[in-house]
This record gives structure tokens, sequence and C-alpha cells, in this order.
């Protein structure tokens, strides 16, 4: 199972490492990419929990971003 984020204040490989260490807490992930360039985040694992993935995220400084259209 995979999921896909649109975080903000991604700007170094620590927010990164930040990012991927409180996202290892959680049950179910597997493996974590995070770009900083393009500020996405790529959670791999079993049984994940989008939401939570992204109350994660949220806390930890990272809020998920989607873009709306008019």
């Amino acid at each position: 199972m995979n999921e896909q984020f649109n975080v903000r204040n991604v700007k170094c490989d620590g927010c990164a490492s930040a990012i991927q260490n409180g996202l290892k807490e959680l049950r179910g992930v597997a493996d974590i990419e995070v770009s900083i360039e393009d500020g996405t985040v790529h959670v791999r694992g079993e049984n994940l929990d989008r939401s939570q993935l992204s109350q994660k995220l949220a806390e930890l400084g990272y809020p998920e971003f989607t873009e709306q259209a008019d």
C-alpha cells in the first residue's frame, strides 16, 4: 500500500529526517521517502491509515495541503 502527501515547510535534510523518524513510529509504515525539492512524502507499508499519517505530519509541523481548482 502506498500513500503520497504534499506537505508544507520541508526545507532541508533535517526536515526530511524529522518526517521519517516521526512517521516510522506509526503502525504499518515500512518505508518513507521525502522530496525536499517538491515537498512530497511517499509512505509505503501495510494497512496504512491516511488520516493518521496526515495528522502525524501536521503534529510534526509539516501539514498536508491540497491544491484546489477554482
